[in-house]
């Protein structure tokens, strides 16, 4: 168990041009829901036994309220950048026009992040869709795509001179199939074609907003954040499953956005499961993107069902995280190399990497050294990748601090700094400690 985070002298990540971060999302940290509107996940919260606390987003850590100390907080952990995301629900309001209030927060925050010169990677989307959109079908709406072109008209007007980095959305993979089609997550639907029909709108939507992004603000780099979890197979029968997840989960996205086509897989699924796609719509879809951002956490090991499909697979005797995901550094570096060989690849980001550990506050310290040694691995796994060719720019640590872990509530801790919901006091753990110890010792 590696107790300090280090790199090799020599390791790309040391060099200036490489950009360190901090990550989180809007709905985990911001509370203040009275000042915006509902949301999916709002909706979501109030379902019998979908928050595994039956908690919800309305304090959350109080960011809109305490944003000042976290600002000062971030700067202390000398990063480079920060990721946020928008909320759409605080910006927008119902009728098209701009929240002043929610707009002006953005505006602070944003102005003293510059000021202290963190660069700002901003997210226009982070699953928090307005709940009267949802209302009209959401992400099954074709229109919903169209309405996300107008927020993002919005934002770009009001934010874009004060970003440098905009992701048009994290994990369409998360809000498309964990949304719409096994239900886990808001707004709660189960239903392949669903999910299905949900990702292709929300490609779309990427797409159109990246027209918005190089026409507003065309000196800024603009891509998507993608989630991948590797998909191995369980014994070596199972090979096919494992490719059919890995197209069905991971390449799905990609493909369809560095391409402009689905896998190959496509082909084999039940026409009422296929998505309406019309004649533009992978043109739209697939214009360039100046980086792609990955989001790893583990790999999954699947194998075949008797009708020819797949099923995840347990391993019984593997070190894993709180979320009981496997600990496996080394699939990120394969993630990355194979994702070279199959793609002509923009430059990359990793832009969420992290673990939830069951953290205990004593004598006000939090000893986490099983996330101390993950992130040891994993950003030597960075290094590894780094040196056989992948050109990856910057690392995010998810996530800057607990936070509202979805549909795990508060249950689960992946942050850097440990937050005490009920005193909103934030404390430094010790993998906060040693992750500014590494970056205060690169040379500038």
């Amino acid at each position: 168990m590696y107790k300090s985070i280090s790199l090799l002298p020599d390791s790309f990540l040391l060099k200036p041009e490489f950009t360190f971060g901090v990550a989180t999302a809007s709905f985990q940290i911001e509370g203040a829901r009275e000042q915006r509107l509902d949301c999916i996940w709002d909706t979501f919260c109030e379902k019998p036994d979908a928050i595994a606390d039956q908690s919800h987003g309305d304090v959350a850590c109080d960011h809109v309220a305490r944003w000042q100390q976290d600002v000062d907080m971030i700067a202390d952990l000398a990063v480079d950048a920060y990721r946020l995301s928008i909320s759409w629900p605080r910006v927008m309001n119902q009728d098209g026009t701009i929240n002043k209030q929610g707009m002006a927060f953005y505006v602070q925050l944003l102005t003293a992040l510059k000021a202290r010169n963190i660069k700002t990677y901003v997210t226009l989307y982070h699953w928090d869709l307005p709940q009267y959109l949802e209302d009209n079908g959401g992400w099954l709406n074709r229109d919903t795509a169209y309405k996300f072109k107008e927020y993002a008209e919005l934002v770009t007007q009001h934010l874009g001179h004060l970003v440098d980095s905009f992701a048009t959305l994290n994990e369409p993979f998360c809000s498309a199939y964990l949304g719409y089609e096994v239900g886990v997550h808001a707004p709660g639907i189960k239903s392949q074609q669903a999910g299905r029909q949900a990702a292709h709108h929300l490609l779309l939507a990427h797409g159109l907003a990246m027209q918005v992004l190089r026409k507003n603000c065309p000196e800024t780099e603009a891509g998507i954040v993608l989630n991948f979890s590797p998909a191995y197979p369980l014994t070596a029968d199972d090979k096919k499953a494992a490719e059919l997840a890995d197209q069905y989960h991971n390449q799905w996205y990609i493909k369809a956005i560095l391409e402009g086509t689905y896998p190959s897989l496509f082909d084999e699924l039940a026409a009422k499961v296929k998505p309406t796609i019309l004649a533009d719509d992978m043109t739209i879809i697939s214009q360039a993107v100046d980086f792609i951002g990955v989001n790893y956490y583990t790999r999954i090991h699947y194998k075949n069902t008797a009708d020819g499909w797949f099923e995840e697979a347990c391993l019984t005797d593997v070190r894993v995280t709180d979320m009981g995901w496997e600990v496996y550094p080394q699939g990120l570096t394969e993630l990355l190399v194979s994702l070279d060989q199959q793609y002509d690849l923009p430059k990359m980001y990793i832009t969420e990497n992290g673990a939830a550990m069951a953290d205990t506050l004593e004598n006000g310290e939090v000893k986490d050294i099983e996330r101390v040694d993950y992130y040891h691995t994993h950003l030597n796994a960075v290094c590894d990748a780094i040196r056989q060719g992948v050109d990856i720019q910057g690392y995010f640590a998810w996530s800057l601090m607990d936070n509202f872990e979805w549909a795990y509530g508060y249950e689960k801790r992946f942050g850097l700094v440990y937050i005490d919901y009920q005193s909103q006091q934030r404390i430094l753990k010790e993998s906060a400690k040693q992750y500014r110890a590494l970056l205060k010792q690169r040379k500038k």
